[in-house]
């Protein structure tokens, strides 16, 4: 994977560096976002192994003269994650280190973006986990196409359960010297899917435009036809250290109403302090934006025997 993956970086370069700079804004933004652990050709195939989302978003409202309120975007994404243990292929129980388990979900954010670099975001969604969430089926289809061997263990999966989830995300600019700033980020979770919350920073090193209006915060979008921008490409690269605490996950412990009386389902206890590490590249040029990451986690789940990491990309595209 590990070719695949620097040629389409390559492309990705060569499409912003030669595509026309234009300062004329747009008001809705439609992509996907993938991750697989696979695309650090690491070889593992554990955890957190696959993500698939959908996004878009509209511009309500932009720069409103004297107020503080920069711009405002409603956002729409339906999503779908899949866990499993150590190995896709478990052929016995006692091999589960972390449950199988499967989420899918539609959810809506408001954004708030305002003049001082602040950031404000709430969203809900509404969502399954268990064989409702087409974890087994989408994984069975994935290693078919691409070769791989036949997943086993997924009878040991997390079982159905019905979640709603709110969210609250915070950011503010806390530094700025030409090519490098740094951000401090806040959220938390509430739901019966998720409960936790989290504190951490972003660096970013390179050409980037304020907060407000930045793939940083999903930002790009704008009701007017015109914003005054400092970079008229993004290019930069940065750095995200998080420390999370999880109070309750679901893909993990089971349906926060469920009696667990199925003998087949195997669940496990989370660990409350989880340190992340993101380090990414983000382009931006005329209406097409692109992220690439790779993302570093300790142990979720006590009885893990492994820490985990995966790679994700996004790509965008703005219109009106």
């Amino acid at each position: 994977m590990k070719p695949k993956f620097l040629i389409l970086f390559s492309i990705l370069l060569l499409s912003v560096f030669f595509s026309q700079a234009q300062q004329k804004n747009y008001q809705n933004e439609a992509g996907f976002q993938t991750d697989n652990d696979s695309y650090l050709a690491q070889g593992s195939d554990r955890y957190y192994t696959n993500g698939l989302f959908l996004y878009f978003r509209h511009a309500l409202q932009t720069d409103t003269g004297k107020a503080k309120l920069f711009g405002k975007t409603l956002g729409f994404e339906a999503g779908q994650k899949m866990f499993n243990p150590q190995s896709a292929f478990i052929p016995a129980a006692r091999y589960v280190d972390r449950p199988f388990a499967g989420y899918l979900y539609l959810g809506s954010s408001l954004q708030y973006l305002f003049k001082n670099e602040s950031v404000l975001k709430l969203g809900v969604q509404v969502g399954v986990t268990g064989p409702a969430a087409l974890g087994r089926q989408a994984q069975e289809l994935v290693h078919k196409l691409l070769g791989f061997y036949a997943p086993e263990g997924w009878q040991y999966q997390i079982r159905n359960n019905l979640g709603v989830n709110l969210a609250a995300d915070y950011g503010h600019l806390l530094f700025r010297y030409n090519w490098f700033d740094l951000t401090g980020n806040t959220y938390a979770n509430l739901g019966t899917t998720f409960t936790g919350a989290g504190a951490g920073l972003m660096l970013r090193f390179g050409e980037f435009n304020p907060l407000y209006h930045s793939i940083s915060t999903s930002g790009l979008v704008a009701k007017n036809r015109l914003v005054k921008e400092v970079h008229r490409r993004e290019l930069f690269f940065y750095l995200k250290p998080t420390l999370n605490y999880a109070a309750y996950d679901a893909t993990v412990q089971g349906g926060l109403f469920d009696t667990h009386s199925d003998p087949a389902e195997i669940t496990g206890k989370v660990l409350p302090f989880v340190f992340s590490q993101e380090i990414g590249g983000s382009l931006t040029a005329g209406r097409w934006v692109f992220n690439l990451a790779a993302i570093f986690r300790t142990r979720e789940v006590k009885t893990m025997v492994l820490v985990h990491q995966w790679g994700t990309a996004t790509f965008l595209y703005r219109f009106n």
